[in-house]
């Protein structure tokens, strides 16, 4: 797997793949801590192999793109994250709590859209955001605040009332992003967000997420096969049969694989696999 030592000095990263907590601080990030640690991840369905030593460091405060077509094993990977599976070999950290024996500090800071779309169709915007703050511990009165708040950042405070299902495909992912963001967390996980939307509504979900990482500091881990989701300077982790291939800035890979477009270069990178 390579990892790329331009790419590591750009996001702040220690050289040494040992010790990925001994970042060196990110310009215009206080925390230096990664985001998001895995080291050496490996997951099975029985003896079909899913995930293979999989090893990332996500610095805090980027939009980072898990790139892989179908059946890569990034739903299982996002799985394994928030802990809906426990791990089999390996470690996962966020924010420097493991998964594991500090499940309750690492999934608090954690934020996550499922695929598969989880909102209620028969209650309002703000009664789903509202329950769903209500299992994070929140009193109704600060639920509805946060409620409000994040509905009007996603601009759909005047969608608060209506039911879900009166909402557009594009308008239920906002909501969805709302929720995940009621506690505040420090790290977004998307899975496969934009899957059943027009073009013009993925164009609009991909800068409303790009600008919470610029405005709000936020990390988002961005899982898509979309490689038209995916800008010149985004930093790319490239997941193809269960194993990272390749992890960089997405210009620099064009450029090391001598390729014209991302879809060329993915389709060597996958070839030679």
């Amino acid at each position: 797997m390579g990892s790329g030592g331009p790419l590591k000095q750009k996001l702040g990263l220690s050289e040494n793949a040992e010790d990925a907590s001994a970042a060196s601080a990110v310009p215009g990030v206080a925390n230096s801590v990664p985001a998001l640690e895995i080291r050496g991840l490996s997951y099975s369905y029985g003896r079909r192999p899913a995930l293979m030593d999989i090893d990332i460091a996500l610095p805090a405060g980027h939009f980072v793109i898990l790139l892989g077509p179908n059946g890569a094993g990034k739903t299982t990977l996002f799985s394994l994250i928030t802990h809906l599976f426990g791990t089999q070999s390996g470690s996962i950290r966020v924010f420097g709590h493991d998964t594991a024996r500090d499940r309750g500090a690492a999934l608090s800071t954690l934020g996550v859209v499922f695929q598969q779309r989880t909102l209620d169709l028969d209650l309002t915007a703000g009664q789903n955001l509202v329950y769903h703050a209500a299992l994070h511990g929140m009193r109704f009165r600060d639920g509805w605040r946060r409620a409000s708040e994040e509905m009007s950042r996603t601009g759909l405070a005047g969608e608060i009332s209506r039911k879900v299902r009166q909402l557009s495909g594009g308008q239920m992912r906002r909501v969805e992003i709302a929720r995940a963001l009621l506690h505040e967390p420090k790290l977004l996980l998307c899975d496969e967000a934009t899957v059943g939307l027009d073009i013009s509504s993925r164009a609009e979900l991909m800068e409303y997420v790009r600008a919470l990482v610029r405005e709000r500091k936020i990390t988002i881990l961005w899982a898509t096969h979309l490689v038209d989701e995916v800008g010149p300077e985004d930093w790319i982790v490239i997941l193809h049969k269960g194993r990272i291939l390749r992890q960089g800035i997405s210009a620099e890979i064009l450029t090391e694989s001598n390729a014209q477009d991302l879809a060329s270069a993915l389709s060597r990178l996958w070839g030679a696999a």
